[in-house]
């Protein structure tokens, strides 16, 4: 009768055992599709933005011809975003550096583009142009929130990377922790403006 009990409870053992695995081997996954989920989320509001860019340089083009270098670099800055693709699953620190100078570039770009607008009051009062501007602004805040959304979903996922548990079978599975999208140490200055 001992005998028995004792294979029970060994049974229930090796059974919770197995249970707790499973879970935290699925609540891994889970949280790694998650962060796949929210890089691409990113990543399609920074193509939105990209896709804008073509039609708010052809609407300042026909209003300041002069202003030729700005537009260029505009072009060229999103060419160079539209250029890096980044895999979530297997990024490095170093890829989303670059992935992020690229984009602020772009961000820089459209900064100055929009400011020779204000040196032309019959473009600023091209419907056209207003709502390419409203676009861009929304779409700058869709990036704002996209970014948010995958730091919080890296995190989530880096916490149960480290998690015990759920260290447990990261380290057998393979499962590592991930960056967070952060601001580049230039974002951290105070900007110039000189008049």
């Amino acid at each position: 009768m001992k005998k028995n009990i004792l294979w029970i409870v060994v049974g229930v053992v090796v059974l919770l055992i197995i249970g707790i695995c499973w879970s935290s081997y699925n609540g891994l996954v889970a949280a790694q599709q998650e962060v796949d989920a929210k890089w691409a989320d990113v990543e399609t509001q920074y193509q939105r933005r990209s896709d804008l860019i073509p039609n708010l340089v052809n609407t300042v083009k026909g209003y300041a011809k002069h202003e030729q270098q700005t537009l260029e670099d505009v072009v060229k800055a999103r060419s160079e975003a539209t250029s890096i693709s980044l895999d979530a699953a297997n990024m490095t620190k170093d890829e989303l550096n670059a992935y992020v100078s690229a984009q602020n570039n772009v961000t820089s770009a459209l900064g100055r583009l929009i400011a020779i607008a204000e040196n032309y009051p019959d473009l600023k009062a091209n419907q056209n142009f207003l709502e390419l501007q409203a676009q861009l602004e929304g779409t700058e805040n869709r990036i704002s929130v996209a970014r948010k959304e995958f730091n919080e979903a890296v995190k989530r996922y880096n916490v149960k990377v480290i998690s015990f548990p759920s260290n447990l079978i990261a380290g057998m599975f393979g499962f590592t922790q991930k960056e967070f999208f952060s601001a580049m140490p230039a974002a951290a200055e105070v900007p110039t403006v000189a008049f």
